[in-house]
């Protein structure tokens, strides 16, 4: 038996943590990083110069033709015994279609159910899991344009709720391959079963842009993602340390240029990638936003700071990346993918 506070289980599904972007929202699964490489370079991406059949959760156009016949294997070991994963498949249709299946979700494990009285009464346990269906068609030799469409399924002990959501997306590659960019609109939908009758709640609807630069004469590729479009005011003021002993403020008002400013890199994603041999490459990515709202002021580390490696190994793509969320433990992310027409 594995003992889960109730506490981490709240944030992640419905809770409300007022001033941060976890608790507008329900089914916080669906906006997991289900690829080693997008958790390498900060959690998120939009664009890519390299097909990757992974990031087709990211953005329904990165699914390209080339995919063909591609697998994704994912798993994360989470916190407190938390674990997603995903499978991913990918088969063309025609020279400009080409369609997708994933299956992705996360298990919470087990919580003792105990009675007011604190008295243990046996345990119970917690998932959510979507099925998602993506199609992709090529325009052009650059345009790429998406659609996901995902069923949602979540429980935990005996409330249960259902809902459906679609994910949009455009997406440019530059004839020479050098350069990318993308937009995607994430989780258009609704819950059309509540887990408590009458409550009904907002999906995580979130507008992405981002691009991907890869350098002509030299073995570095650069990424950068602006997440939460839908939202200016993304910056978190956290309470503590704000106030002096006296319970006034301490600290002056931000000036404008200052608060632009702080919005600004609360929006940025960056990333790097080195490819000094063809079949490997170090990754490392930076998200300001989860730094700023995960921190802890007195010791603040390397939260928000993420890394990753790519290796071909015969017939295998094999990643693996570690994103710190916390002082308290970094997370570590696996992914494998093949293409099934080599073993033919």
């Amino acid at each position: 038996m594995r003992t889960i506070p109730v506490i981490i289980i709240s944030s992640i599904i419905a809770a409300s943590v007022q001033g941060q972007t976890g608790g507008f929202s329900t089914y916080q699964f669906l906006n997991l990083p289900y690829s080693s490489r997008v958790a390498a370079f900060g959690g998120k991406m939009a664009a890519s110069d390299m097909a990757d059949i992974s990031l087709t959760n990211q953005n329904p156009a990165l699914l390209d033709s080339s995919l063909h016949n591609a697998v994704n294997l994912f798993y994360t070991s989470y916190y407190a015994s938390i674990n997603f994963a995903s499978v991913s498949y990918a088969q063309r249709l025609s020279s400009r279609g080409t369609i997708g299946l994933s299956v992705f979700g996360i298990n919470y494990g087990r919580f003792d159910h105990a009675d007011e009285t604190g008295t243990i009464l046996g345990t119970f346990g917690g998932s959510d899991f979507s099925l998602a269906v993506t199609y992709s068609y090529r325009i052009d030799s650059s345009f790429t344009v998406g659609v996901s469409f995902k069923s949602i399924y979540s429980y935990l002990e005996r409330y249960y709720s259902l809902g459906f959501a679609s994910d949009l997306g455009v997406h440019y590659q530059s004839v020479n391959k050098l350069f990318a960019a993308g937009i995607a609109l994430r989780n258009v939908g609704l819950m059309v079963k509540p887990y408590t009758a009458n409550t009904y709640e907002n999906l995580p609807f979130e507008a992405i842009v981002g691009i991907s630069k890869k350098l002509a004469h030299a073995p570095f590729r650069f990424i950068v993602t602006m997440q939460h479009l839908e939202r200016y005011d993304l910056y978190y003021t956290s309470p503590v340390n704000s106030i002096d002993i006296l319970g006034e403020d301490d600290k002056p008002l931000a000036n404008r240029v200052e608060r632009v400013g702080r919005e600004l890199i609360s929006h940025l994603i960056a990333g790097v990638e080195f490819v000094p041999v063809k079949g490997f490459a170090l990754r490392l990515g930076y998200n300001y936003h989860r730094r700023n709202e995960l921190k802890v002021q007195e010791r603040v580390s390397t939260v928000g700071f993420s890394w990753g490696v790519s290796l071909k190994i015969r017939k295998f793509d094999v990643g693996y990346s570690r994103a710190t969320y916390h002082l308290t433990g970094s997370t570590n992310h696996f992914s494998i993918t093949t293409n099934l027409q080599n073993w033919l």
